[in-house]
């Protein structure tokens, strides 16, 4: 999985639009000026977002966006996977089981496809409720270092 601003900014726009839920249909230009996003790049967002069935559009007067199915039904992961390119962060070939390097694993490789995955869990477990509400999984304690002192 990949996060960059593409994914960043989809999440920061899906928040602020279920925060306005119960207000209709918010317009694009409403979020851009609250999240401080260009207009041009959210309607780029949008378009991916609806393709995946997160975000309904309505036209006309007072149209705009509204979510497609209820805030605790949209898990994190689905807004990123919609505004992001397919990748992973191994540098295999797409779709190769051993295209890493020189067509074998790099010694690495577990390590980084378990990183993904565990980030594409966290990223699942939550819901866009979850992140309006605060309530989001707590910090996965390290166990290789002792527990921060608080004075």
């Amino acid at each position: 999985m990949k996060l960059s601003t593409r994914g960043r900014y989809g999440v920061m726009a899906m928040a602020d639009l279920a925060s306005q839920t119960g207000s209709g249909a918010v317009s694009l230009a409403e979020i851009a000026e609250r999240q401080m996003i260009s207009p041009a790049y959210l309607e780029q967002l949008f378009v991916r977002l609806r393709r995946q069935g997160l975000v309904e559009s309505a036209r006309g007067p007072g149209g705009g966006f509204r979510l497609a199915r209820p805030a605790d039904d949209i898990r994190i992961a689905d807004i990123i996977e919609a505004v992001e390119e397919p990748t992973t962060i191994t540098r295999c070939e797409t779709g190769s089981e051993t295209g890493c390097v020189g067509g074998a694993r790099c010694l690495t490789h577990d390590l980084w496809e378990g990183l993904g995955q565990h980030i594409h869990d966290y990223l699942a477990s939550v819901s866009l409720a979850d992140v309006l509400q605060k309530r989001l999984p707590a910090r996965i304690p390290n166990p290789g270092r002792p527990a921060e002192l608080t004075h």
